[in-house]
């Protein structure tokens, strides 16, 4: 019963996977990515063939296909705004290919027509996204961690300092505020991350159980995306089957080819808890620590001119990820913490007076 499930499971992803490419195909202006999911929907169509065989080697019978609700809203989305926008959302329904919407050049060909790729050779490029993505992503993580912290922290600050509390309440509730803002963003970057995680090891678990079951048509699948970004056919074909013959070396490439995946950088969900936490609280902190060493009305002008300063340094520090003048930056993102202050502080200042 188990194994018929999983046949039907199969059966009904490679016919949806089929569904989805013909989809794809109608909207693709480019005639090389056109051609490949074309392509791509007839091999799932024969790999629907597989799995509906061994339904009946098992004498179960296939309900009529019909595509799921998740996969006609895709499908409709793929028509009003192109596969390109919804890479992620194809890649978790089993649609293969979406690195030919990556950005880069075509497939590395081997260097002699009987050699195999060895261990060294880069396949595709490394998936951009996830909090594996490399020192830059982490970078940009950081800043926008910091910045979160910053911004939310000093509001609550203000506002508090806004109704007329003490020192000693503005401190508590500034320590209460970055915490709970820390913990938060932890809590909810672990989810994301696991949630994340289990998809890609689903996605990557599925790539090796159809490896086992046809590796022939997962080399005619490898061989036409390597032909869609570029290499020629007959030498798509022959690169594509030398890396089929080695399974290890079979799986890495489909993973990143076919799922747009590294299979070692699926991302750590405590690394990126953890990672959130410390950068939230960074930011927290930097309001805060005035009233840890002032006392008074000095403390909240240091809070101010510190969290001014700070404001400035992390909207020139993203002005690294989008180009934009460092002094622009700089100055839009103290705008916007200052607008937040302005605000709180005021709302604050009226519900101070209102409960005088």
């Amino acid at each position: 019963m188990e194994a018929s499930s999983s046949a039907a499971e199969s059966l009904d992803g490679e016919l949806t996977a089929a569904y989805l490419y013909r989809v794809i195909a109608a909207s693709e202006q480019e005639p090389r990515r056109r051609r490949l999911f074309e392509e791509l929907a007839r091999d799932a169509e024969s790999q629907a063939k597989h799995w509906r065989a061994a339904l009946a080697a098992e004498g179960a019978a296939p309900a009529p296909f019909r595509p799921a609700l998740r996969a006609r809203l895709v499908a409709r989305l793929v028509r009003l705004l192109g596969a390109r926008r919804l890479t992620h959302a194809l890649t978790a329904m089993k649609v293969r290919g979406m690195s030919v919407y990556r950005d880069g050049g075509p497939v590395p060909a081997p260097r002699s027509p009987g050699a195999l790729p060895s261990e060294h050779d880069e396949v595709g490029e490394k998936h951009p996204g996830g909090a594996a993505a490399g020192g830059g992503g982490s970078l940009r993580a950081a800043v926008f961690g910091v910045n979160d912290g910053l911004v939310s922290n000093a509001s609550l600050i203000l506002g508090v300092a806004g109704a007329g509390s003490g020192n000693a309440t503005v401190l508590l509730a500034g320590v209460a505020g970055l915490l709970a803002g820390a913990f938060s963003m932890a809590a909810g970057e672990y989810v994301s991350m696991r949630s994340q995680r289990e998809m890609f090891e689903y996605q990557i678990a599925l790539e090796k159980a159809e490896l086992e079951a046809y590796p022939e048509e997962e080399a005619e699948e490898l061989a036409l995306i390597f032909e869609a970004r570029g290499m020629a056919a007959d030498e798509a074909r022959q690169y594509a089957a030398q890396l089929i013959a080695d399974p290890k070396r079979a799986l890495e490439t489909l993973t990143r080819e076919e799922l747009g995946l590294n299979p070692g950088e699926l991302g750590s969900p405590w690394g990126a808890a953890i990672y959130s936490f410390l950068a939230f609280a960074i930011g927290g902190a930097i309001p805060l620590a005035p009233y840890l060493l002032a006392r008074g009305p000095h403390a909240l002008a240091a809070s101010i001119v510190l969290s001014a300063a700070a404001l400035f340094a992390v909207g020139a520090s993203i002005s690294l990820f989008t180009g934009r003048s460092a002094l622009a930056g700089g100055l839009r993102m103290l705008g916007i913490g200052a607008a937040a202050g302005a605000i709180t502080y005021a709302i604050g200042s009226a519900v101070g007076v209102e409960l005088s």
